[in-house]
């Protein structure tokens, strides 16, 4: 039978309730020991500096692609938007006035 209790972990296939509070305090001690705020600071900005070695940088040539590309995208959005806002207008124009 299967105890119910508030703990999210999921038993794995073939292990046994003392097996897991064995893995359990196993991993409280040793490395991930509690920190002081200055060490969990200091892991939070090694962290940092770890995801950003992974992003992968735009070349100087797709940076410009693309911010030519927004700017143009802007530029048609703000004429759609302006003519369609000038067409509204003359309509409210003629039916009210």
């Amino acid at each position: 039978m299967t105890e119910i209790t508030d703990s999210i972990d999921v038993p794995e296939p073939g292990t046994t309730q003392d097996d897991q509070e064995t893995d359990k305090k196993a991993r409280r001690g040793g490395k991930r020991g509690k920190k002081g705020p200055l060490g969990r600071l200091a892991l939070f900005y090694r962290q940092i500096i770890a995801e950003l070695r992974k992003v992968v940088w735009p070349s100087r040539n797709d940076l410009m692609t693309y911010t030519t590309v927004v700017i143009v995208f802007v530029v048609v959005i703000i004429a759609f938007v302006s003519v369609v806002d000038w067409g509204f207008s003359k309509l409210v124009s003629y039916v009210f006035g």
